[in-house]
Order: structure tokens, then C-alpha cells, then sequence
């Protein structure tokens, strides 16, 4: 889980009275206490746990929420909020929740006790109620049961002065803490995740009426607070580039700057040889009859395919496709100059809140660089020396917010709900070399079939992505009463929120048939096809 820094803030987020930080020590979860914190109204963001508390200045959170994490506290180098911080949040009157390893660094800073326990608890556990007036859990509900997700091997053995155990689980261990004077409360299990069925309960509990903050954080602020920052960052005289892929985030990236400085946007769509079946006639027709955006169409398929020709690495193929958008962008930039006079500054890209975390480290890891799931092409996959200067407006959305805020910009409803397709294209679904034999034209034949199946049978909008996957490997088959060598594709369609987690759909069996039927029968190289039932984790959505 990556962080925003306090650069990367919006200008007003500290000046709001309803400010909640999350603190992110590591945990895989630490995004969805982000996103269920704005799900109940309240504005949140994401910082690094670890960070100095000068990044924070400026910044008068109404609560602080201490992610877990895969540490112990007693490990070596394991990460800890910095000096003064509990200082800081007494003195913005802040109400601070730990959350697993967040209640144990807590506990553990205030002088408590946290040890390894003797039975670790890991899954869904049964917490009780211990004490009749609880703020976590309200009045009158001592004595009663919920399931909860439990993920952690150390436990507290001895709570700060001042301190109640207000639940604990079956097993005996503290499962919630109070300290209501100081404003400190501990949950030792996930609210936050679905397998807590009354989490957002106390999690909405916690913010309203612990911290008496008001639900009021709603997506035209974001789109106001955007337009305000672009018009500040951009002069009234200079001009702004935008890379349109033909997806929901730079569609609405694009849109969202126009709003802010009009004509001054020129947008560039390239066609870099990776795109899906007649994927540049669609998107273009889009964009001039749906959305009225002047776009510029750049063919460079050459230059892509001729840069990435040999290479099978999927890291390097990220990097190559990264540095060849920027090499037609600046080119696009000096065409610009000699038609307008003027040369564009800025570059516009329609990164979310998943690029920036998976392209970071892992907080706690001591590494300054990644150890990343997988470079985003507009992340960790832009070179040091690029002369145009990034606005990503979208950087702090996660998927489901970008949707609502193109919806309160009049995009076209059926723009806003294609399926997510990555940046480096096809590149990252053709497995090794993307220029080898037809793989790029078979796997466009094959998703083309896949994805209108789809949406034949009515489950486009139920899926969050649906696409082929060409395999290097050959199998043998029988076709047409011959025996064939040919190739082998694999189909994924997966069920998500924001593209963090995931889970495969199950399609019915008859669906499968009829689509691996009609691959087979029109697809020349085809002889097998497989589908991917694996949820992310242990998967990523993408193959490379």
C-alpha cells in the first residue's frame, strides 16, 4: 500500500472540519479503511505511517486511523509513527483508532505491553462485548456476540493507564480498547472488510458519534477542489497535453481539465500497434460524436512494435512502452509549439489511487524504490528526464469514484462503464515477445469474440474485466479431422470494487461452450482454450 505525501494533498484537506488520515503501516487492507471511510461521506486520506510530521502541517484531522500491518512491533526496523505524533493529534483534538497492528503500536507507544501470543488468531472469530456503555459498540450490548476477522500473531498483554478492555474474543484475547478522556480506541480485528459483518457499523459508530464528524464530502467537492488546483497550477497562458487511451480515467482526466481551461487542452490519442479489435475506429467516433474533445491520432505501431521486438521481460516491456509514449508526446508537444507558438508544459494522465499503490513499496520494507506488484505504464513506468510536467487529477480516486465524477461531468453513461484496460495494451496479455508470429491478431480475434458474448448475454455491466490471454505455448489438437499444433488462450473475467481484490465469475456452462466453440471455429491458431479462475490476491488481474 502506497501513501499520498502532503504535496500530493488537495489544498483544502487540512482546512475541512471533517478530515480523517489513515496512517498506513503495510496492511493489504489499509485501502478499503480508505474507501469505507468516503463510502460513508466522510472525506479520508491515505498517508504514510512512517512519514515525518512535518509532511502533516497544515493538516487538523477530526480522527486518525492507524492501519494494520504484516509487522510485529517488536521487530527490527518495524515501522512506527514519528516523534510527536501523539502530540500533533492531542493537539488537533483528534481521535486516534488502532486497527490490529495500529491498536498494538498504540498500546505499545503509551507505556501497554504487546507480546507474542500463544495462540495465534488468524480468520473469522467470535469477539463479546465486555463492558454495558462502550463507545465502539454503544450502550446496553454487554454480553453480546459478532464475527469479526481476526490477523495477527502478537496480542496485548498489558493496556496503558487510563485504558478499558471493552471486548474481548472467545479465545480470551483483547479484542477492543477505550480510553475515552484521551481519545484513544484500539479494534485488534478488521472492521473494515466484509468478513466483519457489523464493521462498518462500528467504524460508522466511531466517526459520527466518537468524533461527532458530519457526513458532507461528496464528489462535486472533489471536481470543485480539481478545477481550483489545475486553474492555480496551469498559467492563463500556458497549454496542456493529455494521453486519451480510450478508457474511463483518462476520458474523464481529459474532461475534468477541459472543464478547468478549455481550448488550452490538446489531446492526443496513439495508436502504439497494442490496441484491441478496431479498438482506434471506436474510440475516435467517441470521442468527436459522445464527447466533443479535440483529439489528435497519432500512429506510431512502428515505433512501439519495432522497440519491443525480442523482448519477453514484462517489466522492461512496461518501461519501453512508458518511455515511447513520451517520446510521441514531446514529439506531439513540438508539432504543438510550431502551430500554436507556444510549447506545452504539462501533461495530463488519468492515473487512479491503484496505479500509486501498486507501483510504491510496501511501508516498513526500508526500500526507497519498488519492490513492485508491476510498474504502471503512467507511474513507474515514465523515465527520469521527461520534460513535460505531470497533472494526474484522478490520482487519489479509486475506480468507482472516477465513475462519479465523469457521471457529474456529463460523460456518456456507456463510456463510464467499459470494462479497465491497461495502459501498455495488449503487451501485458500477450506473454513474452508481443511481436512474435500473429499473437497480437489472434488475441484480438479472441477477445473481440470473448467480450461481445458478453455482453450478448447481459453481463457486461455485472463483470468488472473481461479479456483473452494469448499463451507461448503450443498444443496438439484435432481440427477439421487433422491434427493441428497450434496455439493456446486463456480467458479471465473477474468481479470487483476498485481492482485491489478481486474475484473470478463464474460463468454457466453452456456460456463457456458456446464461447470456446466460436473461438475455435473462427479463430486460425487456436486449438485450446482455458479459463482463469484465480482471484487476486493470489493473482493480479493482469498476467504481466
Amino acid at each position: 500500500m502506497s501513501s499520498a505525501s502532503a504535496s500530493s494533498l488537495p489544498t483544502s484537506a487540512g482546512a475541512g472540519e471533517n478530515l480523517v488520515l489513515i496512517l498506513d503501516f503495510g496492511s493489504q487492507y489499509t485501502h478499503l479503511i480508505t474507501r469505507r471511510v468516503r463510502q460513508l461521506g466522510v472525506l479520508s486520506l491515505c498517508v504514510s505511517g512512517t512519514a515525518p510530521l512535518s509532511s502533516l502541517t497544515g493538516l487538523r484531522p477530526r480522527a486518525v486511523i492507524l492501519s494494520g500491518g504484516p509487522h510485529s512491533v517488536h521487530a527490527p526496523g518495524a515501522p512506527s509513527f514519528p516523534e510527536g505524533f501523539l502530540d500533533f493529534t492531542a493537539g488537533a483534538g483528534a481521535h486516534v483508532l488502532g486497527v490490529c497492528y495500529g491498536m498494538q503500536l498504540l498500546v505499545q507507544s503509551l507505556g501497554g505491553a504487546v507480546e507474542a501470543g500463544e495462540r495465534q488468531e488468524y480468520g473469522d472469530m467470535e469477539v463479546e462485548v465486555t463492558t454495558p456503555s462502550s463507545a465502539l459498540y454503544g450502550e446496553g450490548e454487554a454480553g453480546k456476540r459478532q464475527t469479526v476477522w481476526m490477523s495477527h500473531g502478537d496480542e496485548v498483554v498489558r493496556l496503558p493507564e487510563g485504558f478499558e478492555v471493552v471486548s474481548r474474543s472467545v479465545q480470551g484475547a483483547i479484542a477492543a480498547i477505550e480510553h475515552q478522556e484521551k481519545r484513544y480506541y484500539g479494534l485488534q480485528y478488521h472492521p473494515e472488510v466484509t468478513h466483519s459483518p457489523q464493521g462498518m457499523e462500528t467504524l460508522r459508530r466511531f466517526l459520527f458519534d466518537v468524533c461527532g464528524i458530519k457526513a458532507d464530502w461528496k464528489m462535486q467537492d472533489v471536481l470543485d477542489e480539481e478545477i481550483k488546483t489545475i486553474q492555480s497550477m496551469v498559467g492563463p497562458d500556458e497549454h496542456v497535453i493529455c494521453a486519451l487511451s480510450g478508457g474511463v480515467d483518462s476520458t474523464v482526466a481529459a474532461t475534468l481539465v477541459h472543464n478547468a481551461i478549455g481550448d488550452r487542452l490538446h489531446c492526443v490519442f496513439v495508436d502504439n500497434g497494442l490496441l484491441r479489435y478496431k479498438e482506434k475506429e471506436r474510440v475516435m467516433s467517441t470521442f468527436d460524436s459522445d464527447l466533443h474533445l479535440p483529439v489528435t491520432c497519432v500512429d506510431a505501431s512502428e515505433q512501439f512494435l519495432s522497440n519491443l521486438k525480442g523482448v519477453k521481460d514484462p517489466e522492461k516491456k512496461r518501461k519501453i512502452i512508458g518511455r515511447e509514449f513520451i517520446a510521441v508526446f514531446d514529439e506531439f508537444a513540438q508539432m504543438l509549439e510550431k502551430k500554436i507558438g507556444k510549447r506545452p508544459e504539462y501533461l495530463v494522465q488519468g492515473t487512479l489511487y491503484p496505479d500509486v499503490i501498486e507501483s510504491c513499496p510496501p511501508p516498513g520494507s526500508g526500500r526507497t524504490h519498488s519492490h513492485t506488484i508491476k510498474s504502471h505504464h503512467n507511474v513507474g513506468g515514465l523515465p527520469e528526464g521527461m520534460r513535460l510536467k505531470l497533472i494526474e487529477p484522478l490520482k487519489l480516486l479509486f475506480k468507482d469514484e472516477v465513475r462519479k465524477l465523469g457521471s457529474i461531468l456529463n460523460v456518456p453513461e456507456s463510456f463510464l462503464k467499459r470494462h479497465p484496460f491497461p495502459g501498455p495494451g495488449l503487451a501485458v496479455r500477450v506473454l513474452g515477445d508481443v511481436t512474435e508470429g500473429n499473437a497480437l491478431e489472434v488475441l484480438r480475434q479472441v477477445d473481440e469474440i470473448f467480450v461481445q458474448a458478453i455482453k450478448d448475454a447481459g453481463l457486461y455491466d455485472t463483470i468488472w474485466q473481461a479479456f483473452a490471454v494469448f499463451l507461448p505455448v503450443q498444443t496438439v489438437g484435432v481440427q477439421g479431422d487433422q491434427r493441428t499444433h497450434s496455439n493456446a488462450v486463456a480467458l479471465r473475467a473477474i468481479t470487483s470494487e476498485d481492482g485491489m481484490t478481486a474475484d473470478w465469475y463464474y460463468f454457466e456452462r453452456q456460456f463457456l461452450v458456446d464461447v470456446v466453440k466460436k473461438i475455435c471455429n473462427n479463430v486460425r491458431g487456436v486449438n485450446r482454450v482455458c479459463q482463469d479462475i484465480t482471484s487476486k490476491p493470489p493473482a493480479t488481474v493482469e498476467w504481466e
